[in-house]
């Protein structure tokens, strides 16, 4: 590809059996180029000799291509199409394209698995512009850069970061430490920066070409975010594109290589572990964020066989779960279901698996709440329907992966789930037995009120508006100034019990404390306040800890959340400063979970327990806690290639399904 001397000199859509797109480009198995949207590009006579030549690198290599019988990139502005007569083509596509990045416009670029939105992330007027348009205000947004050596003008780098970054699955890699390079508001809510290097030739020649015109003080770097806006799935075609992305990119960068599946880009975040403990499993070396290109649809072994079922999975960060024989294959990541587009993604993801692996399932499972779009996918299916409470999927999402058998326990901690009573869970101490299929809920947070329901999530000042009310506390914190006229209202909503469930969910009290702490009043995405609040903390010492006492109540042990925020709203009156009591908070909620662990385990014998959920997402949580269970004689177990979110839950809904369905 960079060989002038060789036919293939520049052009995009270079690969070999060891390289190139197949997931995205496969209609069904077997893997052969009639299955495959490279179908409708008949092989040049050169190109038919290395692909059915035995002694070729090319040999049998599907998307076997080159620029006189392959796909073709072609520029097209708004209101244009892919047909435009006189548009710039191949190198002249690519060398316009990166002259309209560095001059600060935005681009449309399609790639292999749907489209990216591309601008120069070193230009806040740029960065500003595509975050207005894309209507995301404050969410992350990832950067790609030309080379390991360029993204080291980035970040400083850590050699586990170094190593995701070059891995061949090219994952977006979360990097803890930034160097200001990229415009502030690339990533405004953290302290670290999502990075990624090319993974296909046409990122390859782009940023090239882009490196080529930048000044040596200007790191060759481009904001690379997924093609899509409010929720939607990332765009697929050129003519949706054209249609959806119209309002937002000033260029579109085309190919006519039809993808056949939308799959977003990989996102890993490397994870510090402590020292090894013997006899205690290795830790997971990275968390997974979101699990798409690169990793989908990589099966996992369920070490046992049984007819084909199908994991609905959940509603928020959804995925489905597809079993055949003793392999389980999950999808990419789709998104959240509510959104009309996305669902449909998520029928076209369901059918595509089946024609992929050539299967049709024999049940379905689903998760408890009865108003999830997923719920509803699986009783339209026809098919017998088994029903696994949210909590228990993700437990069950860690059995199988870690292989475990025999008695277990398992901290479930995330925002919310439906609960086998009918109430709001998200932060479980669980119990489960693999042979006899025993399931116990053994503890909890205490629960707390959500005034507003589903408006509450949206504006955690709402969480800790109630829970001062509960308290008795009437201090002065940040949020009520601003929230007068609603606070009366909500305050009326608490006297009447009016839309006013109780929760114990961990991911909420995540947020109530960072409103507590002036750090979020709303959010404009899903974690933005526990990120928020994650990122006040890293760099402080925990100077204290609080007591977060442990109480009986009924069958279940609770952990006493008022009487915690009592003592935390205390110290916030005592002076502590912000970064000293968010890092309390997290080790004060670690030891907690622990040792209410710990007095479970004494009771059922159970010494392994197993960790899920959302709030594992935090990466200081999830080194907090394993570190303390281990101190405790307790032995943690992960998840390792499935994300710890709802994710995961599709996998957990299947391996559950392995125990009884015969």
């Amino acid at each position: 590809m960079r060989d002038p001397t060789n036919r293939r000199f520049g052009y995009a859509f270079t690969n070999c059996t060891n390289c190139g797109p197949r997931y995205t480009i496969t209609r069904r198995l077997p893997y052969d180029r009639a299955e495959t949207s490279m179908s409708c590009f008949p092989l040049c006579s050169a190109c038919r000799e290395e692909y059915e030549n035995p002694a070729d690198r090319r040999f049998h290599a599907q998307p076997n291509a080159c620029p006189v019988c392959g796909p073709r990139l072609r520029l097209v502005f708004p209101g244009g199409s892919f047909a435009s007569g006189g548009a710039p083509e191949g190198e002249e596509a690519l060398r316009a394209t990166a002259a309209a990045l560095h001059a600060g416009k935005i681009a449309a670029i399609k790639g292999l698995g749907g489209f990216h939105l591309a601008c120069d992330a070193t230009n806040a007027e740029a960065v500003a512009a595509l975050r207005l348009r894309k209507k995301r205000p404050h969410k992350a947004l990832a950067v790609m850069a030309p080379t390991l050596a360029e993204a080291r003008r980035l970040a400083l780098l850590s050699p586990e970061e170094e190593k995701l970054l070059s891995c061949a699955e090219r994952p977006i890699t979360v990097c803890a430490r930034p160097l200001g390079a990229t415009a502030a508001d690339v990533a405004p809510d953290d302290t670290t920066l999502g990075i990624m290097l090319p993974y296909t030739p046409l990122h390859h020649l782009l940023l090239a070409y882009f490196a080529a015109l930048r000044p040596p003080e200007l790191p060759a770097a481009l904001v690379m975010t997924s093609g899509n806006t409010g929720g939607d799935p990332l765009c697929l075609g050129n003519r949706e594109a054209l249609a959806r992305l119209a309002n937002i990119a000033d260029v579109f960068l085309l190919h006519n290589r039809d993808i056949l599946i939308r799959t977003d880009d990989s996102v890993l975040r490397p994870l510090a572990s402590a020292p090894q403990s013997e006899g205690v499993p290795p830790a997971p070396t990275f968390l997974v964020y979101r699990r798409a290109r690169g990793l989908t649809p990589r099966p996992l072994h369920l070490g046992r066989d049984g007819p084909p079922v199908l994991g609905t999975g959940a509603d928020l960060k959804s995925a489905l779960c597809l079993t055949r024989g003793e392999w389980a294959f999950t999808g990419q990541h789709i998104g959240d279901l509510h959104n009309t587009r996305t669902l449909r993604f998520y029928h076209e993801t369901a059918e595509h698996l089946r024609n992929l692996l050539q299967v049709r399932p024999e049940a379905v499972v689903s998760d408890l709440h009865p108003d999830y779009q997923s719920t509803r996918y699986a009783e339209e299916s026809g098919l017998p329907v088994y029903r696994l409470q949210h909590h228990f999927a993700h437990f069950w999402s860690v059995i199988a992966e870690q292989r475990a058998e025999g008695a277990l326990l398992g901290l479930m901690l995330d925002g919310t789930g439906y609960g086998e009573d009918g109430t709001i869970w998200g932060g479980e101490l669980l119990f489960a037995d693999t042979q006899t299929r025993e399931h116990l809920r053994l503890g909890r947070l205490a629960p707390f009120v959500l005034p507003g329901g589903e408006a509450a999530i949206r504006e955690p000042w709402r969480i800790a508006q109630a829970l001062a009310e509960e308290l008795g506390e009437d201090g002065e914190w940040p949020w009520l100034e601003t929230e007068a006229q609603g606070a009366a209202a909500l305050k009326e909503m608490l006297r009447r019990g009016v839309n006013c469930p109780r929760t114990s969910s961990c991911g909420r009290l995540f947020d109530a404390v960072a409103a507590f702490l002036g750090l979020s009043r709303r959010i404009s995405y899903e974690g933005q306040a526990a990120l928020r609040l994650e990122a006040t903390q890293a760099g402080a010492q925990a100077l204290f800890a609080l007591e977060f006492p442990l109480r009986e109540c009924g069958d279940l042990w609770e952990l006493d959340t008022h009487a915690f925020l009592r003592a935390f709203l205390r110290r916030r009156v005592e002076g502590a400063n912000t970064a000293e009591l968010a890092a309390a908070f997290h080790i004060s909620l670690a030891r907690a979970f622990a040792d209410m662990a710990l007095g479970a385990a004494r009771r059922t014998g159970a010494r392994r327990i197993c960790l899920s959920g959302g709030v594992f997402q935090n990466a200081c949580f999830a080194r907090l806690l394993p570190d303390l269970l281990v101190q405790r004689g307790l032995t943690p177990l992960m998840p390792r290639e499935m994300p710890a979110h709802d994710g995961g839950i599709a996998l957990g809904q299947v391996a559950w399904s392995r125990s009884f369905i015969k």
